[in-house]
């Protein structure tokens, strides 16, 4: 792939949350969801790729280019699969709040793990400890092998998690355990990047979430050569599973993305640990993103002013 390519992403996710920041606040996540949806949609067709949509967004509207299954890009020689959110978070958004995102990741053909259960238990910490998570084990030999791997105390570590009554366990273990919880609304995506990068303040993020921002998950962290590690789930809890065997089995980065060969785009749009959300000024906007290639290992933050009366072209 075009090392350039990566760049030619993030003017996607920047036009996801220029379109969807608007709705910060307001009430209605639909709204929010459709405007980064549409503004994805058109900025897509400037890039210079024919790329499979593999995993859509949860909300994908009839008829959208956006859906599974769909091929985008500008065309060109590059054949790809892809995956993207154009916005997590959307209902943490409408009300005000953190970790809205828009994201999107491509790779080589076959790269993304075709799952066909919507959730998963999930493990995500940075390069410093990624040989040292094991879903099998129990969340306190886990937490002692990061601390470890960090060289930190326990107590020192800080957990990320969903606040959602399936997890009311995990916290407690997590507590018991000594370590800090960061309770977080929605986006455990945003958690996943937290987790693998520096200075955010997140050593681990834990807990059962959606199966796509999973997939997205590993492939950031693919990226930042950090862990990562899931079971898939039929449901919420242990209670929805069936016999099948791929719910037994622990699913790595490897798995998950295939070759490695990924680039990875994220654009903040409200605050989060990782990235400033999109702020608006008179006549324009700035936005803060992050732009990851696996092959390099060449991680960028870029921060954009933007000016509306400059319309954006994206032929």
């Amino acid at each position: 792939m075009d090392r350039n390519l990566a760049l030619e992403l993030v003017r996607v996710t920047e036009a996801a949350a220029l379109a969807s920041a608007r709705f910060m606040g307001k009430g209605d996540p639909l709204a929010a969801d459709r405007a980064a949806a549409s503004a994805m949609e058109l900025a897509i067709r400037g890039v210079r790729i024919n790329a499979n949509i593999v995993i859509d967004d949860e909300s994908c509207a009839e008829g959208s280019a956006l859906c599974k299954g769909r091929v985008v890009g500008g065309g060109g020689e590059m054949e790809l699969d892809l995956a993207l959110d154009p916005l997590e978070s959307k209902a943490s958004l409408a009300d005000g709040g953190s970790n809205a995102i828009s994201a999107i990741t491509v790779g080589e053909h076959g790269s993304f793990h075709r799952h066909k259960y919507p959730y998963m238990e999930k493990i995500a910490v940075g390069a410093d400890a990624a040989d040292s998570i094991d879903l099998d084990l129990p969340v306190f030999e886990n937490l002692v092998r990061i601390a470890e791997a960090k060289r930190v105390y326990v107590e020192d570590l800080t957990v990320s998690i969903l606040n959602r009554e399936r997890h009311r366990g995990l916290i407690a273990e997590v507590r018991k355990a000594g370590a800090r919880i960061e309770l977080c609304r929605d986006g455990d995506l945003a958690a996943a990047i937290s987790a693998a990068l520096p200075g955010t303040g997140i050593d681990v993020a834990m807990g059962i979430g959606d199966s796509k921002q999973g997939i997205l998950a590993a492939a950031a962290l693919a990226c930042l050569r950090g862990g990562f590690q899931a079971r898939f789930m039929a449901g919420e809890s242990a209670d929805a599973e069936t016999d099948d065997p791929e719910l037994a089995k622990i699913f790595n980065i490897g798995d998950l993305t295939g070759s490695g060969n990924i680039m990875f785009a994220v654009t903040g749009v409200s605050h989060s640990d990782f990235l400033e959300g999109v702020l608006f000024r008179p006549g324009g906007a700035i936005t803060h993103s992050l732009v990851l290639r696996a092959k390099s290992g060449t991680i960028r933050f870029l921060r954009t002013e933007h000016f509306f009366d400059m319309e954006p072209d994206y032929k």
